[in-house]
């Protein structure tokens, strides 16, 4: 059986090695326009800021995918023939199927915003992405980060690490309060303004200005304010990869559409990953997830469907985790969701820069948000999957410390201020 993966993320990868251990005597190549090897695309900001090196991303060695008899094949895949079972590269070489899997990822979102298309705006996705960023730099006074989300606050700090002003424009009220509660949103404001950075909340990007050369030199708000810069960062989310597969036969609405098994509708073809658009009959919406574990997840299950072993995807509980700036954030279960009947607990420490959330419906906690405190994440999922009561958490908060040798302790204090809520 010959098998190509169009991907070498997380998705492509948990695919390729899934079916090494499968079938043995599978014939499995991964194509990426992007990167031979498969690295940790988190990582990108670490090797801007010096933290880490290109060759330390890698979570494996070279040889390793010798030793596992998986081809690794640099190439941009530029046409889908589903009849033929060919796929064609941009090299010139034509590359014959049984079964695909298009692991294609996702790419930052753009509106249609006149000179989007400038030299000095960019997202932050991929590898081209940084190199293209190590150079606008050079020349970059002030930035401009469009978007409230993850990677904007990862381009932020990592253009800010080189003295460069940063404005940020924010469409919501407050940071990222389509995802974060009001008072963790409100941390953030203030975390982002402490650093020295400006925050424009509930602003929009209405156009980017060109220099008559082809570079940006600036932006216009929706307030018709303008702002000079050098370089605009494009971080207002992302969306499925889907441009490879939008002139074949393969299915496509938000994503490309798949089963919970990852199959599609054309023969031989699966997707998974960000660019996979789940349906789910029954259900107001598709199921599209963009994290890196449900990626590995569905990268498992597509590789089982390729070998007739088809199993239905259950996401599981839900669970993200990021850095704002130097702050540690977690978040587990349905938090923020508007889950009915729920009840939210609250503490925060007063210096602002410590909190916890537990959501919780009739008594049973349903969601943990936790800002600058690192819980364990096997203890904080088996709560949730076992339905414990908040006071049963509360009771065992110490299962939860991570690392007690090296930070401060709140539980008594948490545990004090949370039960008197439930009161």
């Amino acid at each position: 059986m010959r098998v190509v993966i169009i991907g070498n993320g997380v998705t492509g990868i948990s695919a390729a090695l899934r079916l090494r251990k499968n079938r043995p005597d599978a014939q499995i190549t991964v194509i990426s326009g992007e990167s031979k090897y498969h690295y940790s695309r988190p990582a990108l900001m670490y090797i801007f800021m010096g933290h880490m090196r290109y060759p330390e991303t890698k979570p494996f060695e070279d040889r390793h995918w010798e030793r596992e008899r998986i081809d690794l094949v640099r190439d941009w895949i530029v046409g889908i023939d589903t009849d033929g079972r060919t796929l064609h590269g941009h090299s010139g070489t034509h590359y014959e199927y049984d079964a695909l899997l298009l692991a294609t990822g996702s790419k930052p979102n753009k509106f249609g915003w006149p000179g989007q298309d400038l030299d000095g705006v960019q997202g932050l996705w991929g590898l081209q992405d940084l190199h293209t960023l190590y150079e606008t730099v050079k020349r970059t006074q002030h930035a401009v980060i469009v978007g409230g989300g993850l990677i904007g606050i990862e381009l932020a700090e990592m253009v800010h690490s080189r003295g460069i002003d940063v404005t940020f424009l924010v469409r919501e009220e407050s940071y990222w309060d389509n995802v974060l509660p009001k008072e963790e949103s409100n941390i953030i404001n203030e975390l982002i303004r402490e650093a020295g950075m400006t925050l424009h909340l509930q602003t929009e990007l209405k156009e980017i200005v060109s220099d008559g050369h082809g570079s940006a030199i600036g932006v216009v708000t929706n307030r018709d304010e303008r702002i000079e810069c050098q370089l605009v960062g494009l971080t207002a989310g992302v969306s499925p990869n889907v441009d490879l597969v939008r002139e074949t036969s393969i299915a496509v609405g938000r994503g490309i559409l798949v089963d919970r098994a990852f199959r599609t509708e054309t023969p031989g073809v699966f997707a998974a990953g960000d660019c996979a658009e789940i349906v789910t009959p029954g259900e107001a919406r598709n199921w599209i997830q963009q994290v890196w574990y449900t990626g590995k997840r569905q990268g498992e299950l597509a590789a089982d469907s390729i070998c007739e072993q088809p199993v239905e995807y259950d996401p599981g509980i839900w669970f993200n985790s990021a850095k704002f700036l130097d702050l540690e954030y977690q978040t587990y279960g349905q938090v923020n969701f508007r889950v009915p009947g729920e009840q939210n607990i609250y503490w925060q420490h007063e210096d602002r820069r410590h909190a916890v959330r537990i959501v919780h419906v009739d008594g049973v906690a349903i969601g943990f948000n936790l800002i600058g405190i690192r819980w364990r994440h096997e203890v904080c999922e088996r709560w949730l999957a076992e339905r414990r009561t908040v006071d049963y958490v509360l009771d065992h908060l110490a299962d939860a410390h991570f690392d007690p040798e090296f930070y401060t302790r709140y539980q008594n204090e948490i545990t004090h201020e949370l039960r008197g809520q439930l009161r």
